[in-house]
């Protein structure tokens, strides 16, 4: 397995599952076709690639070309990697039929494949080889952003002194900030919002 320090977007819930077996990393999946009507996803993913970069993997189906086509435009001025899978036909293993194209999605990829298009891509010179301490979701209990009363308020607030959505949930919270910052990092930024909090 590989860690990677950049985000990868996919289509759907079954490609992510596929990938967190072959690399470590922040996986978002569009939910389809369901990134055209998501804001609050569509914000999150701009922000990750104004700040990160971003990584799109999507099927190479005409839909995964649409849903590429549409991440493009909401990282507009961002960094985005672009990795494509090879057109392969068959059919996953959970699916009764084949796709429409009739061609393997990122779901149906077996490792090697995955690895090489993200060699292909570059993105080799993107593995973070430093598997440093990460943010853990007693970190955001103890500080306040999640369990508590007011939790929601905290996170909200927390996210805007970062400039990231507000609207978050704290699982994606925790991805993100896992992310973009290493844990010495994010403690120095609660340390930094915390002061403007107590003015107050």
């Amino acid at each position: 397995m590989i860690r990677l320090d950049i985000p990868v977007i996919v289509e759907g819930k079954y490609d992510k599952i596929t990938l967190e077996n072959i690399i470590d990393a922040t996986i978002i999946p569009t939910n389809g076709f369901g990134i055209f009507k998501d804001k609050q996803k569509c914000e999150l993913i701009r922000t990750l690639s104004l700040q990160k970069g971003v990584i799109i993997m999507t099927d190479s189906d005409n839909a995964g070309l649409m849903i590429r086509n549409r991440l493009k435009q909401i990282c507009a001025g961002g960094k985005i990697i672009n990795v494509y899978v090879p057109e392969i036909l068959g059919k996953e293993k959970r699916k009764t039929a084949p796709s429409k194209q009739g061609l393997l999605g990122v779901e149906g990829m077996d490792s090697q494949i995955i690895l090489s298009a993200l060699e292909r891509s570059g993105v080799n010179a993107q593995i973070n080889t430093c598997c440093g301490e990460k943010i853990t979701k007693t970190d955001l209990f103890c500080l306040g952003f999640s369990g508590g009363q007011n939790s929601s308020e905290y996170r909200k607030s927390f996210a805007s002194f970062l400039k990231l959505p507000t609207n978050i949930s704290s699982n994606a919270f925790l991805d993100v900030l896992n992310t973009l910052f290493t844990k010495e990092e994010f403690n120095e930024r609660v340390i930094l919002w915390r002061q403007e909090w107590d003015k107050k």
